[in-house]
């Protein structure tokens, strides 16, 4: 039988397809047509049966035994791959990082992977065609399943224990399980030791995954839009959700150059000029950086994750995690990652695909929502949430026991974060303490849309208009405020077109459609100094605006570019939620005001300003909010020898803005302005408008 198992090898040799040889298009042109499923798993189980036989046979006829039954087997996946086409199946192309159904300006073709290290491939095809790394992946598999099967002698375990860290079964784990679960391959039948992966997913040890949001932080431009991670829970933290020494993070994050400057850092991040990183710490060292350093509240939602999609999630991570791809911070960011592991595994769902092109950390934590693949949230105040919960409590027993120097006193105590160290984490930051206030009204889950439409009727002097708008993000202090830090105000690519009513036999009327505004980014930072927080008030913009410039008589308004940078002083007051470690919901604020702007059509082309801006917000009640505001800039052009026009000037303007909701989606909103300069055109200007968030 010997003898004749080895003249029949040798004979049918020359027949059977070379067994290492992995060309473009082998499962379109190997596989056969006729061949259905059940008759693949048949032929898998016999031919298992077969190669375990295989074994107790002499090494020469183990060799070539071997050789024969690699092909058969591969021979027999093929057939199955090509039958349920898993070359082109939604998991398989994603796990490779190709995306059909995904549009991007700055990805590359939906027909090649996002991923341009071969390192990740198997086949110098895989990047362009997903079928050519199937088949290496199948080629591969066949050797480890067959090398299992008949290596039983000392040589090949020695060699196998060698190679371990690099078989396919340890570099890419997730599409093996993958492949496994199609090919109905029996785990045992095809299982190796990996030293590498085996002590990282013991380090880790995942069990439960969980999404976590960090609020926006407006004192640092790149923590402006909020982030997200992902927090990796082990049986222990599951178990006890406050121990977080037994919890990871996962951040996906820039991995940019700490030594250029913010614009540089800004720009290259957006343009993908840096690469990005996968970042796994321990979680208590990530979060304290959100609580402690940054003092930013955070919400823990629980995915709804079954058990092996965790794991196959993680095992993904594991083959991903030392890729270098490029960053960018509006489209392919740690919000964008993290639907992108979740769509590997649900494919149905096609997270990506429902969100716009601008990718923003709280727009994914409600799309999860609305997925239902969101559970048990959870608050976590921030250091100076904690104490602004304390001032609230004394400012209130101050109140009722009138005021005394003591009473001061202990309030700055409070605000101080060197002589109040409180904090949601215990003293060693290895577990989090029971959470002693109310829940504050920032969950991200319950905040109006990021995008604005907005429709006015108005009338600027004697002209009436229609304005109509567009806002890609975020929130002003007149939006809704639930779902956001208190006093957010960051808004970004927002423009408007104003349609005049003319009157043809009247001088000076506006032209019929001038562009209102169109502003690339205007925030600013509210940090009352009577409350808990430790920054700074101060605002800035970048824009072009209509103004009129007020140096010649009579003369109308331009667009011209603008940027501005403002740096006061901000106080709240009024009666704070009891309980919370929201400040009080009413503010006022000062600021010292520098701009600079320019445009052909104004005096000289240029001007610039410096002066006082102050105002208050007043919440009259959960639904109606107001804000008043006084500008008084000082303008310089330059000398002028021309006797009517002037080259420096006070323009003080009022402006009055009051918004009402309809419901989370829609507003009115009233806003109204007077130009106190006597030489502008028309001074007064009121609108009411219609706003729809989407």
């Amino acid at each position: 039988m010997a003898i004749a198992a080895l003249l029949f090898s040798a004979n049918t040799q020359a027949f059977l397809p070379t067994p290492l040889l992995v060309t473009e298009g082998a499962l379109s042109s190997e596989l056969s047509d006729s061949t259905s499923p059940s008759d693949a798993e048949d032929a898998v189980r016999i031919e298992t049966s077969t190669l375990s036989n295989t074994g107790n046979n002499t090494q020469n006829n183990t060799a070539s035994g071997s050789d024969m039954a690699t092909e058969q087997l591969l021979a027999t996946w093929r057939r199955q791959a090509k039958t349920d086409n898993l070359a082109q199946h939604t998991i398989w192309r994603r796990l490779l990082y190709f995306y059909d159904d995904q549009s991007s300006i700055l990805s590359k073709k939906k027909t090649e992977s996002l991923v341009d290290d071969p390192r990740f491939f198997l086949s110098d095809n895989g990047q362009q065609d997903s079928a050519a790394e199937l088949d290496a992946t199948l080629v591969a598999l066949a050797k480890e399943f067959t090398s299992q099967t008949t290596g039983n002698n000392q040589a090949n375990i020695h060699i196998k224990t060698q190679a371990n860290n690099n078989s396919v079964l340890c570099r890419f784990p997730a599409r093996v399980a993958w492949l496994k679960e199609k090919l109905a391959i029996d785990d045992a039948s095809l299982t190796n030791e990996c030293p590498e992966l085996d002590d990282w997913m013991a380090t880790l040890a995942p069990e439960q995954l969980s999404i976590v949001f960090a609020e926006e932080y407006l004192d640092n431009p790149l923590s402006a839009f909020g982030h997200t991670l992902l927090r990796i829970d082990s049986k222990s933290s599951v178990a006890d959700p406050n121990q977080i020494s037994q919890a990871y993070a996962l951040n996906y994050t820039v991995d940019g150059d700490p030594n250029d400057s913010f614009p540089i850092y800004a720009t290259k991040s957006m343009i993908g000029s840096y690469d990005s990183a996968i970042e796994i710490d321990p979680y208590p060292q990530k979060l304290a950086k959100y609580l402690q350093d940054d003092e930013r509240d955070t919400w823990t939602y629980q995915l709804n994750l079954t058990s092996s999609e965790v794991q196959q999630v993680m095992r993904h991570v594991w083959e991903t995690k030392a890729l270098k791809m490029p960053y960018y911070f509006t489209t392919d960011n740690c919000a964008s990652e993290i639907l992108r592991l979740i769509d590997v595994i649900r494919p149905q769902q096609n997270l990506l695909k429902q969100l716009a092109y601008v990718v923003v950390p709280s727009d994914v934590i409600q799309l999860l929502n609305s997925q239902n693949l969101l559970a048990n949230a959870t608050y976590t105040p921030a250091d100076n949430t904690l104490r602004q919960a304390q001032l609230n409590d004394a400012k209130q027993q101050r109140a009722q026991l009138g005021y005394h120097n003591s009473a001061k006193q202990t309030l700055n105590e409070i605000k101080s974060a060197q002589i109040n160290p409180v904090s949601s984490l215990s003293d060693d930051g290895q577990w989090l303490r029971k959470r002693q206030i109310e829940v504050s009204d920032n969950n991200p889950i319950d905040r109006h849309p990021l995008q604005l439409g907005v429709i006015a009727i108005g009338q600027r002097g004697d002209n009436d208009y229609i304005d109509i708008g567009f806002r890609a993000g975020f929130h002003d202090t007149l939006d809704h405020a639930s779902g956001y830090s208190q006093f957010f105000n960051l808004e970004g690519v927002a423009a408007t077109l104003r349609l005049y009513d003319t009157d043809d036999d009247k001088p000076n009327q506006p032209d019929s459609v001038v562009l209102q505004n169109a502003t690339l980014i205007r925030g600013r930072s509210f940090n009352p100094i009577n409350a808990g927080n430790k920054g700074k008030t101060w605002g800035a913009s970048i824009e072009a605006t209509r103004v009129n410039d007020g140096s010649q008589e009579g003369g109308r308004d331009h667009l011209v570019g603008s940027v501005g940078y403002e740096t006061g002083w901000s106080w709240a007051f009024g009666t704070p939620s009891s309980g919370t470690g929201q400040m009080s919901p009413q503010l006022c604020y000062t600021f010292l005001a520098g701009t600079a702007q320019a445009g052909r059509a104004i005096n000289k082309g240029f001007r610039v300003g410096a002066g006082v801006n102050a105002g208050c917000r007043y919440q009259i009640n959960n639904q109606l909010r107001a804000q008043a505001e006084l500008q008084l800039p000082y303008w310089y052009h330059g000398s002028s020898d021309e006797s009517n026009v002037r080259g420096h000037y006070w323009q003080p303007i009022s402006s009055l803005g009051l918004q009402y909701d309809i419901d989370k989606k829609q507003a009115l909103r009233i806003n109204a302005s007077y130009d106190w300069q006597e030489r502008v055109d028309a001074n007064e200007d009121i609108q009411l408008s219609y706003r729809r968030y989407f």
